[in-house]
């Protein structure tokens, strides 16, 4: 069976969208500047020529990337889903696309609904730069020690305040459960992959800007403890860049 049309014909889509954030001013429309939510907007209303409101599973920043974002909206498009989801990417921009389009219940929010979010953080970590990442990874050209990386990660999981790494987008609140926290190697770059319920504001850059810290001997495994249990964020190491950020999946449950 397929997902029930409101009586004033009315429906609810789920789709799954990537990114590259390198020439958009964050996800969320603004006042002004290129942005994500404003791009796909714009795209759906040529298609359907309806205003329509796109709501998303997270605000990713000015720069940061998305290879699995999840946003959900109404419209009163009539005709198969299949042929919304071709014209959408037709006119969207080359720099966006919804990688699939599918009909949902009217209940599901993508925001409050997501178990979890999946972030990926990209470092290369090189003496010479490299010109084909320029766009999606933090060069570093210090060598570092990814096994006392990997160590202070593991300090993460759990259930924790997390307030030395970051601010509450609403409200005060800053404890987050972390199901996942590893850095491995391929090659020359390195991967922060880092799973949470939820996250704070600047989290993901402040922890990874801290590990490198770490990696280059300039704060110590115990000395990143201290910081993060003392839940104060001038403690932190510098923010890393926006560009080698990504979100990588939003998991819900009952879906693979």
């Amino acid at each position: 069976m397929g997902v029930p049309v409101a009586a004033d014909g009315e429906r609810y889509m789920r789709a799954t969208v990537a990114y590259d954030g390198t020439d958009f001013w964050g996800f969320q429309v603004q006042a002004e500047g290129r942005t994500v939510q404003g791009t796909l907007e714009e795209a759906l209303e040529t298609i359907t020529q309806e205003r329509i409101r796109v709501v998303a599973a997270g605000r990713t920043d000015s720069g940061t990337h998305a290879l699995g974002q999840v946003v959900a909206f109404r419209t009163m498009w009539q005709h198969a889903v299949s042929e919304l989801h071709r014209g959408w990417n037709a006119v969207l921009p080359r720099d966006v696309v919804a990688w699939s389009l599918a009909e949902v219940e009217p209940g599901f929010h993508p925001r409050f609904d997501a178990r979890s979010r999946h972030y990926r953080y990209t470092v290369w970590n090189h003496p010479v730069r490299n010109p084909l990442l320029r766009r999606r990874a933090l060069w570093e050209s210090r060598s570092l020690d990814l096994g006392a990386m990997r160590e202070a990660a593991s300090l993460l999981l759990g259930e924790h305040d997390f307030r030395t790494f970051g601010s509450p987008p609403k409200g005060t609140c800053t404890v987050r459960r972390v199901h996942r926290a590893d850095w491995t190697c391929d090659g020359e770059c390195l991967y922060l992959d880092i799973e949470a319920n939820a996250f704070l504001y600047r989290m993901v850059r402040s922890i990874v800007g801290t590990c490198i810290q770490v990696g280059c001997g300039e704060m110590t495994v115990a000395e990143f403890g201290s910081a993060f249990r003392a839940a104060d964020r001038s403690l932190a190491g510098p923010t890393a860049a926006a560009h080698g950020l990504c979100l990588m999946a939003v998991h819900y449950e009952g879906v693979p």
